[in-house]
């Protein structure tokens, strides 16, 4: 059986796919790479379907050994990476013989690295998907040393052979569109257009952002309605969240704005710190 072994997860590491979009119905989040942009293009490079499932590094430091050649890539961020302490760039495929060791460093910017392997992680999927939802707890565990992940079959790599990484940037603007509780907060374009600053309480649920309170301008609560990935929901606190992922699948505090889907995976790689402000368009 092909596969691979997990000699380091570095400091967090999950299978990741495409995700299980459809399931909110059932309370289920859509789930997946938060950088799905990178990922795709990782897959791309080894040779396997877009929606192939691969590993997502938080930070890098992920060490992994082969039991079969393969092809190899690693995106998101620019980081060094080795292939039995060899040196090789991100962002290109790596050829890995049986029984070498591929080791991920620590981008200088940027949070989540992807790896793919030909022939994908073929791991058992959940509701049509193998990403782990971590505020559910479906779909495979966080990986850990000693864990034996099989894979499936190559295919032929195919598209650009070397891509230029672009480095994660200290300050953000993402367009937002406007609603549908926009209404329930003080002039909410005004209030999204300030600099934000990404904190660390932050996770695959949400983005958590500090700054300026928004203002609320009406009194009382709502009912529990439904929520998308990039739905900016503002709290009592009056400091948005910005959904991700793993975001729950219904939400009681009014929306203000909902992320265009485009921008997400900046989102996905800003490190707490970064500022992010909100273009309405």
């Amino acid at each position: 059986m092909r596969s691979l072994e997990v000699l380091d997860p570095g400091r967090y590491a999950l299978v990741e796919d495409l995700g299980r979009p459809g399931y909110a119905h059932l309370g289920v989040a859509p789930s997946g790479a938060l950088d799905t942009a990178s990922l795709r293009l990782a897959n791309r490079l080894v040779g396997n379907p877009s929606a192939a499932a691969g590993i997502e590094a938080l930070l890098g430091g992920l060490s992994v050994r082969l039991t079969a050649s393969a092809t190899v890539a690693v995106t998101g961020p620019a980081v060094e990476v080795r292939v039995d302490g060899r040196a090789f760039g991100s962002h290109a495929p790596v050829p890995v013989r049986a029984g070498q060791t591929l080791s991920v460093g620590t981008p200088s910017t940027g949070l989540r690295c992807y790896l793919a392997v030909s022939g994908g992680i073929a791991v058992e999927p959940v509701l049509g998907s193998r990403s782990r939802d971590v505020l559910s707890g479906i779909g495979p565990a966080p990986l850990k040393a000693g864990d034996v992940i099989p894979l499936g079959r190559p295919g032929i790599p195919a598209g650009a052979d070397v891509v230029v990484p672009v480095a994660a940037p200290d300050e953000l603007v993402v367009p937002v569109t406007l609603g549908p509780r926009d209404d329930w907060l003080d002039d909410p374009a005004a209030g999204l257009s300030t600099w934000w600053t990404v904190t660390a309480e932050s996770n695959r649920v949400g983005l958590r952002l500090d700054g300026t309170p928004l203002r609320r301008a009406t009194d009382g609560e709502l009912p529990s309605e439904g929520v998308v990935t990039g739905a900016i929901q503002v709290p009592p606190s009056g400091l948005p969240v910005v959904f991700l992922a793993d975001h729950p699948t219904t939400g009681g505090y009014p929306v203000a704005a909902v992320v265009r889907t485009a921008a997400l995976g900046a989102l996905a790689q800003a490190r707490p710190g970064t500022r992010v402000r909100f273009r309405v368009t």
